[in-house]
């Protein structure tokens, strides 16, 4: 097994998370429009938003006031299929979560704190990286190929946790496509189908990506007509209850198989405790020396 086989994977999961819970986006969505929403019968869900604009507005609002959650996610990226669960607590800067993640055959703890990244590494990854140290942490300063790659995402992970930013994502490039109201895990929810068109917003599907691959994903993304569908259902409060997205057709537009790129994100408990803390100085090591050491 190549020494970077963990490292690699839970990247690659890592990345996928963040890309479900949230869009890279600058600005923020306007008020929802006074009276947009009606209660619907006795079960106090509002009837849905026709707007998407709105439907991200009251969704921010939502998660900001609950600040916290757990999720389960499962998807697929890279040609590998990945599952995690975790939690997050949403403070801007101050954003923290863990998250234990399952790629490539590898079972792998990850937790973000004060926007570093620490990955936990098993006994014999240990032996192969030639660390005694059980946690790598991720910088943004390093050279190696894989923080270089992760780097500009983690300067921005505080802020892409937080699943409303998804929904942002969908304000500026996206449209409703269909909404109704259903129950899902024993909640009336609002379900909506939405389209995102990439041309209306090449630099955010390509944000968190260093400068220069962000410039060759956006020359070959540009002027195509590519369409990722996505499915959200939200609770009476307007928080995400589950989320849906194919970025296959970007995916494949840049060279990827086809259906790569799937996830499923479920989220649960908002507003639960959640405390998150950097593993003890003495047991991390810093990947990117690790990546020296191992020649790469």
């Amino acid at each position: 097994m190549r020494k970077t086989t963990l490292v690699a994977a839970s990247a690659a999961a890592l990345a996928l998370t963040l890309s479900a819970c949230s869009g890279n986006t600058s600005g923020t969505a306007e008020p929802a429009a006074a009276g947009s929403q009606t209660q619907a019968g006795g079960s106090g869900l509002a009837s849905p938003f026709t707007d998407a604009i709105q439907l991200a507005s009251a969704s921010k609002q939502g998660t900001e006031k609950s600040k916290s959650a757990k999720f389960t996610m499962e998807g697929s990226a890279a040609g590998q299929s990945m599952s995690a669960t975790g939690a997050m607590a949403i403070d801007g800067a101050n954003t923290k979560f863990s998250m234990t993640s399952t790629a490539a055959g590898q079972t792998t703890e990850m937790r973000l704190v004060d926007q570093v990244m620490y990955i936990k590494l098993p006994a014999d990854q240990q032996a192969q990286m030639g660390t005694d140290k059980s946690w790598a942490k991720i910088s943004s300063e390093g050279t190696d190929p894989i923080s270089q790659a992760m780097g500009s995402a983690l300067t921005q992970t505080a802020d892409q946790s937080d699943p409303s930013k998804m929904l942002e994502q969908i304000s500026k490039a996206g449209r409703i496509i269909s909404s109704d109201q259903t129950e899902l895990n024993g909640k009336q929810v609002n379900h909506y189908k939405v389209e995102l068109d990439v041309a209306k917003a090449v630099d955010q599907f390509a944000g968190s990506a260093p400068a220069a691959t962000r410039d060759k994903v956006a020359g070959m993304l540009k002027g195509k007509d590519i369409k990722i569908p996505a499915e959200l259902w939200l609770d009476k409060d307007n928080l995400p209850v589950q989320v849906t997205m194919d970025q296959g057709p970007m995916m494949q537009a840049l060279g990827a198989p086809a259906g790569d790129a799937k996830f499923t994100m479920k989220y649960s408990d908002w507003g639960t405790q959640v405390d998150v803390t950097a593993p003890p100085a003495d047991q991390v090591v810093d990947l990117g020396e690790l990546m020296k050491k191992a020649g790469r």
